[in-house]
């Protein structure tokens, strides 16, 4: 059975986790959230013998999205998702990274996700699950078989994204985060954009804001 694996590794001024999430059968790996620093992410590939097949967004925030670009023309790869309600931040992606100083050019994804939607990366097969709420056209991508999930800037370890940016809602991101994620089962490890990843068991125990005892 195809597993899948992660590269972790930190890119941009807001230390942002790019995961490069591969395929152990094929070697063939996806750029998850390029943000930056693009010169890490193509050595870590390097490293470990990856094919680069395509880039994946979980939303379009100037740290999560502002190589994509570049890296789709480096290495002539699609950008696929995410979800195309997070137009808007794609359209403004380059006055973000004037904001924030990072470069960035704005593009158009290949394809735009819908909840439901699957993509593969070699053999493995993700589903995709639309979580609005840290932004509008928030995805996440989930590899059941090897119960792991890539969440983006929706869950943290003893925290949830921000909703105070533009497009953010409060109650739309603990919905996600309550009715897309929790059924998935409490043993799914994920990969968050910031800091160390956890399981879903964990954050329902100890979440300072969806825990269920947080939420009773």
């Amino acid at each position: 059975m195809s597993k899948i694996k992660a590269l972790i590794n930190p890119v941009t001024p807001f230390q942002q986790n790019a995961p490069i999430i591969y395929c152990t059968e094929t070697r063939k790996c996806a750029f998850v959230d390029p943000g930056g620093d693009l010169e890490i992410l193509l050595e870590a590939a390097k490293q470990n013998n990856l094919i680069p097949e395509k880039i994946l967004l979980t939303h379009a925030h100037i740290d999560h999205a502002g190589g994509a670009h570049e890296l789709s023309r480096i290495l002539n790869l699609k950008i696929e998702g995410p979800h195309k309600d997070d137009q808007f931040l794609i359209d403004t992606i380059e006055e973000q990274g004037q904001m924030m100083g990072i470069p960035a050019k704005k593009f158009i994804p290949d394809i735009w996700f819908e909840d439901g939607d699957q993509v593969s990366v070699g053999n493995l097969t993700l589903d995709i699950y639309f979580c609005p709420g840290h932004t509008p056209g928030h995805i996440v991508f989930v590899h059941k078989d090897s119960k792991f999930a890539v969440v983006g800037d929706v869950l943290f370890r003893g925290s949830i994204g921000r909703t105070d940016l533009p497009g953010g809602n409060h109650q739309d991101l603990l919905d996600s985060i309550t009715s897309k994620l929790w059924p998935l089962g409490n043993d799914i490890k994920f990969v968050c954009g910031h800091g160390p990843g956890s399981t879903f068991g964990q954050e329902r125990l100890n979440n300072a804001y969806v825990s269920d005892r947080a939420l009773s």
